[in-house]
């Protein structure tokens, strides 16, 4: 998709820098074959690399894919713990090489904490420059509702997802609406269903990456890409007016949420900078979901950076 021109535009040529673990070179070096047996118009070039400093060699844009995973039995200092480690070598890496306007976004769970830890180590770089992707779980609420009411995806516009990529998170679509023919209304009014929309509909975006892995026995793999590729082409190119979207990225202390969190919140984009949507109506109950999330993500942060500061 990026290779495509669905991230960058149709006219901008892209050079891949592809960065992988030395057991993975050779599905690496399949990957490149494929790349040029696809014939991309756009494709002037590709790096393919076990090195960071090659993969994050004046790039403009990062897409931090790799993380470990959790595993059974593990806690979550473990997986911190390993994750430290990964985007420590990352972060310093885009200190050192990358251009200093760079564009991260971290993929790889946990994706909030990870992009922390990643702008820890990168302090040359501007700590609004690392997002965090919780455009899946946007996407997933707007279909769901949709769904629901029988309508396409592009009806429903502003859902807003709330903190944490994890099932702390709260999927909001309070100030959200479906255009109708002729007309817009709320997704309240739309759906009529509050008991809905405040259970039932909060838990399915929650638990629905568990859902999916049930299911395929793998997680989540074309919806995160084009995930990904949304988040950054809404970067790069901008929201209409109006409308938002919902990026992981560091808090300033609106809503209440406590400072220097990577959070998810509801953002415009002009001129490739975002900037927090203010004014938006949150209720006592989305109140304590803000909370509740809020609440993981300083735990994470604490755990992390005792890893970090170790």
């Amino acid at each position: 998709m990026i290779a495509n021109g669905d991230v960058f535009g149709k006219e901008q040529s892209v050079i891949l820098h592809l960065l992988d673990i030395p057991p993975a070179m050779g599905v690496l070096e399949g990957v490149c074959m494929e790349i040029d047996d696809l014939a991309l118009p756009l494709v002037k070039g590709y790096v393919k690399t076990t090195e960071p400093e090659l993969a994050f060699k004046d790039v403009d844009a990062a897409f931090l894919v790799g993380a470990m995973p959790r595993r059974e039995g593990m806690e979550r200092k473990d997986l911190l713990s390993a994750n430290v480690k990964i985007f420590k070598v990352q972060g310093e890496a885009l200190n050192k090489y990358a251009k200093k306007d760079v564009k991260v976004l971290v993929v790889g769970n946990p994706a909030n904490t990870n992009a922390l830890i990643c702008s820890f180590y990168a302090p040359s770089i501007p700590k609004e420059n690392f997002t965090a992707m919780t455009r899946l779980d946007q996407n997933r609420a707007q279909s769901a509702i949709a769904k629901r009411l029988g309508l396409c995806v592009s009806n429903v516009k502003n859902v807003t997802i709330w903190g944490n990529h994890s099932s702390t998170q709260f999927p909001d679509v309070f100030n959200a609406s479906v255009k109708l023919p002729g007309s817009s209304k709320s997704v309240y009014d739309s759906i009529n269903d509050s008991q809905w929309l405040e259970s039932d509909f909060i838990k399915t975006i929650q638990t629905r990456g568990a859902a999916v892995i049930q299911a395929r026995k793998m997680s989540s793999a074309m919806s995160a890409a084009k995930a990904a590729v949304d988040h950054m082409r809404d970067w790069w190119s901008g929201t209409s007016e109006g409308s938002w979207v919902s990026m992981g990225v560091i808090s300033d202390g609106s809503y209440g949420i406590p400072k220097d969190l990577i959070y998810s919140l509801p953002v415009s984009i002009s001129n490739k900078q975002w900037k927090i949507v203010q004014g938006l109506k949150i209720t006592d109950f989305a109140k304590s979901k803000l909370d509740l999330t809020a609440k993981e993500l300083l735990e994470e942060k604490e755990e992390a950076m005792a890893v970090c500061n170790a």
